[in-house]
Formats: structure tokens, sequence, C-alpha cells
């Protein structure tokens, strides 16, 4: 199966398989590699790159940390996975840190 990955509105909307799914605008939690805080609390202003890898859909996203100001890119963050089919996103509470990010139950059908 093949899952359709792009950004929409000049990076503000993150759409799977024609479906807006993930915006930014967003206070995200991410630990290691974009500051030097402890935790970045990281206001996403645009989607810079998306992916797929497997069944994780990925990007790169612009902001500032909105603790010590610095401005930049992220590494590559799953942003969600595509389970049976269906998109489900990152709970948006989680830290962005790979070994603890969980997905958001299944929709019911």
């Amino acid at each position: 199966m093949v899952t359709s990955v792009h950004q929409l509105d000049d990076g503000a909307w993150l759409s799977v398989d024609d479906s807006r799914e993930v915006n930014v605008g967003d206070l995200w939690p991410i630990v290691g590699g974009f500051c030097s805080c402890s935790v970045t609390d990281l206001l996403a202003e645009g989607f810079v790159e998306v992916s797929v890898d497997g069944r994780s859909v990925e990007a790169r996203v612009a902001g500032q940390c909105i603790r010590c100001g610095e401005s930049g890119v992220t590494d590559w963050l799953e942003l969600g996975r595509v389970v049976d089919g269906r998109f489900r996103p990152v709970d948006p509470t989680s830290v962005h840190l790979p070994a603890r990010r969980t997905c958001s139950p299944p929709v019911p059908e």
C-alpha cells in the first residue's frame, strides 16, 4: 500500500493520503539535539521536509525554542504511523523522543 505524504499551505499542514492531519503552531516538547535546553519547548513554525519511512510518517520542522530563543530546523521527528491503512498521529502530549513516543489510540469505525 502506498501512502501519500506532503506539506500544504507553505508548510503549515502535513497531509497524509490527501487529508490534513498535523498542523504547526503548537508547542512540541523535544529532548536532545535542537538547542542546549534539557527539554526544548519548540514553537513549530513550518514543515521543511516530510517523508515516510516504513510505517512512520516523519518531518523536519522549522521553529524556535521559547525557553532560550534559538531558532532552527529539527532532525527527523516521527509525527505518526500508518497502521492498517489509517494514519495515527503521535500523542501530542508525549515528548518527541523515539523511546518514549506513543501513537494515539485507533479511531473506532
